[in-house]
């Protein structure tokens, strides 16, 4: 397992090149990049499909969460962001879609809207010529239940690996610029999203690049 240094010029250079060289592999490649709740995966997602121009499309794994609806009838409303609020089985057929794409068809992904707190249905469109699909999320490694297909389907995944400091004050405060009040999202942090962390720290062993941040 290679290990890069995330925080310097130096290591983003050498991620966007390893990206750009799955880009050029002359086939449809799909890049995973995993790691716990604040870990920064989205901005390195942004990142690298901005650096390759148009090469890369993002797919993130959190338009798969299930409507807000849908987890009060489960009972599952006050632990979003566990493995079982989200479609997995869909998550896993959207990748097989990509990998293999038709030459004819656009493929459409969802997004998940943290204005609304809800997924949005057909948001991404994927061309079929693009040459590498960016996805990101917390699961991407979790060897158990819908989620096991997954980590065959990416043909590579890096685990983001941050301070936990960090991570948690940049939770806390992404759930208060969401409207949660400081107190709450501190223990939603507490309870919740470090719980998910944990399980998430399991699968580090399964990437192929751990990025240190």
């Amino acid at each position: 397992m290679d290990i890069v240094d995330g925080t310097s010029n130096r290591g983003l250079a050498a991620l966007t090149d390893r990206a750009r060289a799955l880009a050029d592999a002359g086939q449809r490649r799909v890049l995973g990049i995993a790691g716990p709740p604040g870990a920064g995966k989205s901005t390195l997602a942004d990142r690298l499909v901005a650096a390759l121009d148009g090469r890369a499309a993002l797919v993130p794994m959190d338009g798969f969460h299930l409507a807000a609806a849908e987890l009060d009838r489960l009972g599952r409303a006050d632990r979003k962001g566990a493995p079982d609020t989200f479609d997995a089985a869909g998550y896993a057929a959207l990748l097989r879609r990509l990998r293999d794409p038709d030459p004819e068809h656009v493929v459409y992904a969802p997004a998940f809207d943290r204005s609304l707190e809800e997924p949005v249905a057909g948001a991404l469109p994927v061309p079929p010529d693009v040459p590498l699909v960016v996805t990101e999320g917390n699961y991407l490694l979790l060897d158990e239940g819908p989620w096991t297909p997954v980590r065959g389907l990416l043909d590579e995944v890096w685990f983001l690996d941050p301070g936990p400091e960090v991570r948690v004050r940049r939770l806390v405060d992404r759930h208060v610029r969401h409207g949660r009040p400081r107190p709450d999202a501190e223990e939603w942090v507490a309870r919740s999203d470090e719980a998910n962390a944990r399980l998430v720290a399991g699968g580090r062993d399964r990437a192929d690049l751990v990025v240190r941040l």
